[in-house]
């Protein structure tokens, strides 16, 4: 049996809140930017998404379905790509089609949901899984958080919520000297198979491989098929952003180039394929049950939610926004759940983050603020307006009761 490399881009970009003064709480509820976000969709379209979806379509129809990816795209990405760049959609369409591509679940607002609000995260999931559905034909089989967020507790939802498999990271500090190339299920529900992503190997592609400095320089397909065959284990899980290609590393940097060369090389080789999630778990067997008390993810070098959740102005942040879930529950108003789903996206948190050692270059990808201060008093502001929204709506909700009441008795 050969051994399966399953190949997994996330595909996500947030609507980025526009500046948003403290004279403007409870005088203007219009949050976004969206010159910007129309600006960097269409820049990002033609660096990344619209190249790169045309090279694995070429590559899937040349090799027969022998070459295979998949795909988790936020609900917040395709309504963007449906607003401001509608070919986009085109081609993931189109990719879908081919049947050799997997469209993977995830929270519709790329939301950190799961580690706050047990029936916000339910609902964005189905709404993320009709939303799949209705855009690009198929039905997700398979589920990744925010951020390859995971644990026990997230894994049991996960399997309640209908899916037999999820993906997250391999990181070392569960690991400890288990291989990440297998197979695993969850301690808490062995029914739900993880799939655990080959941070080394991935990162080579995505971090290291226009870095002139890094020992592995220059990184050729022939490079990376070596290193392949060299790595023991069943399936090696290489997951990454996929604005990696063309956008993190430019094309100047030979990314595309590579990932054309890279399936001619495998398959040529022939002592490995290329499987998508779900196939991974069909091919391979469970080799033993993992236990993750305390949320991973793959962010920074410490792979836990401190990117998101690691400072008072983050916590501050969250604990105020899922502090209104209820609230705007009872109202039940579209627009007030439009901009709650959208205040979720978790890269308004990660805009917060005050590391600066190793990982600062990192944080620095699509930020559109100077520092993690001004990002928050940006963001506080917008929520107070929104909270200010939501106390209104209370209490035109109250109001209103308190007069049906008064009826009823003067009747």
């Amino acid at each position: 049996m050969s051994k399966n490399i399953c190949l997994y881009f996330q595909v996500h970009q947030p609507m980025r809140l526009r500046l948003y003064r403290f004279f403007d709480i409870g005088k203007d509820s219009h949050y976004y930017d969206d010159f910007a976000n129309r600006t960097i969709l269409r820049r990002i379209a033609q660096k990344c998404y619209l190249p790169m979806n045309q090279l694995l379509l070429e590559e899937i129809k040349k090799h027969d379905g022998k070459f295979k990816v998949a795909f988790s795209i936020s609900g917040t990405a395709i309504e963007q790509f449906d607003r401001y760049a509608p070919e986009v959609l085109d081609s993931f369409r189109a990719l879908a089609d081919t049947g050799c591509v997997e469209f993977l679940a995830e929270t519709y607002y790329h939301s950190l949901a799961s580690l706050a609000a047990p029936a916000e995260f339910r609902h964005q999931v189905m709404k993320h899984k009709d939303a799949v559905e209705q855009y690009f034909g198929v039905t997700p089989k398979v589920f990744r958080n925010t951020e390859l967020v995971y644990s026990n507790a997230i894994g049991a939802e996960v399997y309640d919520l209908g899916f037999k498999t999820m993906l997250t990271e391999g990181a070392r500090h569960v690991m400890g000297d288990r291989n990440p190339n297998f197979v695993y299920s969850d301690s808490a529900q062995p029914k739900l198979k993880l799939l655990l992503r080959n941070w080394s190997l991935s990162d080579d592609i995505a971090f290291r491989f226009s870095n002139r400095s890094w020992n592995g320089w220059p990184l050729t397909g022939e490079k990376f098929l070596g290193w392949l065959k060299e790595t023991e284990g069943d399936v090696i899980n290489l997951f990454m952003d996929y604005e990696t290609f063309g956008e993190h590393q430019g094309a100047e940097s030979g990314i595309f180039d590579f990932m054309r060369y890279l399936p001619e090389a495998v398959i040529s080789d022939g002592t490995l394929s290329f499987v998508t999630p779900s196939g991974a778990v069909k091919a391979n067997k469970v080799v033993s049950q993992l236990d993750v008390p305390d949320p991973i993810s793959w962010a920074d070098e410490e792979r836990d939610v401190t990117a998101w959740l690691g400072n008072e102005l983050q916590q501050d942040a969250f604990n105020k926004l899922y502090a209104q879930y209820e609230k705007v529950a009872i109202l039940n108003d579209p627009a007030l759940w439009n901009d709650f789903g959208h205040l979720q996206e978790s890269d308004h948190l990660y805009y917060m983050c005050t590391k600066f050692f190793s990982d600062g270059e990192v944080h620095k990808y699509f930020n559109p603020y100077d520092t993690p201060y001004e990002a928050f008093i940006n963001y506080m502001n917008v929520l107070s307006d929104f909270i200010i929204r939501v106390e209104d709506g209370i209490s035109v909700l109250s109001a209103n009761f308190d007069n049906k009441k008064t009826d009823k008795i003067g009747k």
